[in-house]
């Protein structure tokens, strides 16, 4: 299987890493799972939906972790956000060539809320502190179920997001959108709506992530190590300089499209000539027509 979206944590991770080259951190037989699930007699996973531990990317040492999408959803929960945690902090010690994280969530477990929001507060500081210490953090996102909520956030802190079409990104998912403001301001059903506005294109295109690739292990590979060779020659740590860029760049998407209504809109503001025909293209064509007019690339 070669489908990034079709496959599983374990099978993204066995597919992306060099073969026979990944070493567990605490692994399903060890049986740490979630006390919160349990007192409600939720099903639960004995990973938490999430595995992390180290491996070689084309011969380099890094450290990585996949969440589960099919256990719900790969939302994050107290034991789920710890092995994050653990996973950025034994980096800052280890000093692997970078952190890789295959993300696939929707958010804080409702089941864990409290405990849940602390942990995405705490891979959120311990990411930052592996960016500081000199390790550049990767994201790679193409599952099913997107990556929204605190992880979404997460995955913004990060030095680099690689995306597939089918990957989404955004703060809050269309459902919640939708329960909050009704099916007039976003109608979750309307598929191509949900994708054309925070699917992979869209993200690519506005500048949130740094590479748009099919979905397909050796173009997110290709993509990763790209991203990795950046750092070697530059600091991976934030800067004030690079949140006045964003801040800089933000501001301009809201000045140049607050009052547009769908994605297409904001594509045909930006001059691109057939907009309505960009989402039926491939990747590489996708990338390549709309070179000229991303915004956030020098």
């Amino acid at each position: 299987m070669n489908s990034y979206l079709e496959s599983t944590a374990r099978q993204r991770m066995q597919a992306m890493l060099d073969a026979a080259s990944f070493e567990e951190f605490i692994g399903s037989s060890e049986r740490i799972v979630s006390p919160h699930l349990a007192q409600l007699n939720a099903a639960v996973s004995f990973d938490d939906g999430v595995m992390i531990g180290r491996g070689k990317l084309d011969g380099h040492a890094i450290f990585c972790a996949a969440q589960e999408g099919a256990f719900m959803g790969g939302a994050v929960g107290e034991v789920h956000g710890a092995k994050l945690v653990g996973l950025l902090r034994r980096a800052v010690v280890e000093r692997p060539a970078a952190v890789l994280l295959l993300l696939e969530s929707g958010g804080v477990r409702l089941h864990e809320a409290n405990a849940g929001l602390i942990a995405v507060s705490e891979v959120m500081r311990a990411l930052l502190d592996a960016r500081a210490a000199g390790i550049p953090v990767i994201v790679a996102i193409g599952g099913s179920n997107g990556c929204f909520g605190g992880m979404g956030i997460v995955a913004r802190c990060a030095n680099a997001i690689i995306m597939s079409e089918e990957g989404r990104l955004a703060m809050s998912g269309p459902e919640v959108i939708e329960t909050a403001n009704g099916v007039e301001e976003f109608d979750s059903r309307d598929r191509a709506l949900v994708w054309r506005t925070s699917g992979g294109k869209h993200r690519y295109l506005l500048g949130d992530c740094q590479a748009l690739v099919a979905d397909d292990f050796d173009a997110f590979r290709a993509a990763i190590l790209d991203a990795m060779s950046v750092y070697e020659h530059q600091s991976s740590a934030l800067s004030l300089s690079a949140l006045e860029q964003e801040q800089a760049m933000l501001k301009t998407r809201l000045a140049r499209f607050g009052d547009a209504t769908d994605p297409l809109q904001i594509w045909e503001h930006m001059g691109i000539a057939d907009a309505r025909q960009l989402p039926m293209l491939e990747a590489e064509r996708f990338c390549a027509q709309v070179a000229p007019y991303r915004l956030g690339v020098a």
